[in-house]
């Protein structure tokens, strides 16, 4: 490929700050994902980090039947695509069980479930179904080391599934597990710390012997797309991002989202401004680790607010109004719920536009 495979040769038509996708990229590692675990039905991609009904239909098209999202309004987004079998990878309570409920009936030709992992939750989530005359599937969500949901996969998740015997309204399916603290960069020490975090789900298993395990998001694909028998849920290797490029240098995606930003000021001799404020990139990272230029070096970020993002470089720089700039996010999830719309690029040009349709928290229920 083009070692500038990210230049827009009609640049000057597209307003800035801007995100930017490119279809055939987009492709590729949909492909590749499925290349990697060779099986397709084995493979459930978490949708948060697009939340677009055009990549959808794209897995879809590749023949990927099963899906993963966080949120009520992403759920909705892929009933609509005719996704045939959705997890709700949350545990839905109160009003959001309520909604959840609704969306089921609205869409009843998905196969839909959720995540529980608490004898109140799998209490109040059984009423609520059985007040409905339903019986409905759901996953125990396993705490192996993230320590932000789940239960822990020990003599308590036998507990919380011996009360679930008992209830009406929900049938208990299988189990998930998110390991996404595991940060290592060395494959063989990834490996180590996330066949530790899979035994302990293995081990649970061997004693309630439920039928679907499903394991890890994108940094460990790479261990678990290995394993036999149990689902993937990667999400943000549709898109990728600088972030995972690094932590994960044994899984070749291709980066297939691009930030757009155009110099608006120069405020003094080592200093330009962009447009690229705290409203266009996800800046939950410290300020160096927000976007990696792709045409551009030397360039430090030494401040940012809503709308500007200022960077330092040297005094005798060439650097004008109105150059841009390309870019990687370095987490990419968050940078695209903040776009309405990501603009295709195709043979170099922008083509189209696909909306970031589940962004918003609700659609229709």
């Amino acid at each position: 490929m083009s070692e500038n495979w990210f230049e827009i040769k009609n640049i000057r038509e597209l307003d800035s700050p801007a995100l930017v996708v490119f279809p055939e990229r987009v492709k590729h590692n949909i492909q590749l994902a499925i290349d990697m675990i060779g099986d397709r039905d084995r493979l459930r991609p978490h949708i948060k980090t697009n939340k677009s009904p055009d990549v959808a239909k794209l897995m879809l098209k590749a023949g990927i039947t099963k899906f993963k999202c966080a949120t009520i309004a992403e759920a909705e987004m892929l009933a609509l695509c005719n996704a045939p079998d959705v997890l709700l990878a949350y545990q839905p309570l109160g009003p959001k069980l309520n909604r959840f409920i609704s969306l089921i009936k609205k869409y009843p030709a998905t196969k839909f479930s959720c995540l529980t992992d608490n004898i109140a939750a799998a209490t109040e989530q059984a009423l609520t179904f059985s007040s409905e005359n339903i019986t409905f599937p759901v996953y125990f969500d396993l705490n192996v080391g993230m320590n932000r949901t789940g239960i822990a996969p020990d003599e308590n998740a036998i507990a919380l599934f011996d009360h679930c015997k008992s209830l009406k309204g929900i049938s208990v399916v299988g189990l998930h597990a998110y390991d996404g603290h595991i940060r290592e960069v060395d494959f063989e020490a990834k490996k180590k710390k996330c066949d530790e975090a899979f035994a302990l789900v293995e081990k649970l298993n061997e004693k309630l012997k439920l039928p679907t395990i499903i394991m890890g998001g994108s940094p460990a694909f790479s261990v678990h797309c290995k394993r036999k028998d149990i689902e993937c849920s990667p999400g943000t290797f549709v898109y990728w991002d600088k972030g995972y490029t690094d932590l994960c240098p044994e899984q070749k995606f291709l980066p297939a989202i691009v930030l757009v930003t155009r110099i608006i000021s120069l405020p003094s001799p080592n200093k330009i401004c962009t447009d690229l404020g705290h409203k266009s990139v996800a800046a939950e990272n410290e300020i160096t680790r927000r976007i990696f230029f792709l045409n551009a070096e030397g360039l430090k970020p030494v401040g940012q607010s809503e709308e500007h993002l200022v960077l330092e470089t040297n005094e005798h720089h060439s650097y004008k109004v109105g150059d841009i700039f390309y870019g990687l996010p370095y987490h990419v999830c968050p940078t695209v719920a903040l776009y309405e719309r990501v603009f295709t690029i195709e043979k170099g040009k922008v083509t189209g536009e696909w909306k970031t349709v589940s962004r918003d928290r609700k659609l229709t229920v």
